[in-house]
């Protein structure tokens, strides 16, 4: 995972919507439709301020549908609860897990069962850095086993 956070931009995009549902199976008919431009912002940042994007590296999150080479949209300010994916910083290195925090025990599990689940230790440094809110994901260069 890169260290660096990377803000979000002003103008993150702006894409043409279709105002029209796509069918993941038989196509239907053709039909003329709306559109317009939608501006990303409004779609992926709820807090322009406090929204950053991240590279993944690694596959320890593969069973939340988090590969690597995703960006992963992380806001510092939704509520980091349990069973939330959020981006922590374990001894000075960010990683994406799922916080588990249950009884006064908190937890960063994987998403995949090759990964032990990160527990705290004293003098071990642990902080919540922001709620993941967001994958993004190209699938022009996805691999075949990602689903």
């Amino acid at each position: 995972m890169t260290n660096v956070p990377i803000p979000i931009p002003p103008s993150f995009g702006e894409l043409l919507s279709v105002d029209a549902k796509v069918i993941a199976g038989f196509p239907s008919p053709a039909q003329d439709h709306e559109q317009r431009r939608i501006d990303l912002n409004d779609v992926l940042v709820l807090n322009p301020l406090s929204t950053f994007l991240f590279s993944v590296e690694g596959d320890s999150m593969e069973g939340h549908h988090i590969f690597a080479g995703d960006r992963v949209v992380v806001d510092r300010s939704v509520e980091p609860l349990h069973g939330r994916i959020v981006l922590a910083c374990v001894d000075g290195e960010f990683t994406v897990k799922q916080l588990h925090r249950r009884g006064g025990t908190v937890l960063l599990l994987a998403g995949n069962p090759r990964y032990k689940a990160i527990q705290f230790h004293e003098g071990q440094e642990m902080s919540i850095w922001g709620v993941v809110t967001w994958t993004l994901r190209s699938i022009l260069h996805a691999s075949p086993s990602r689903s």
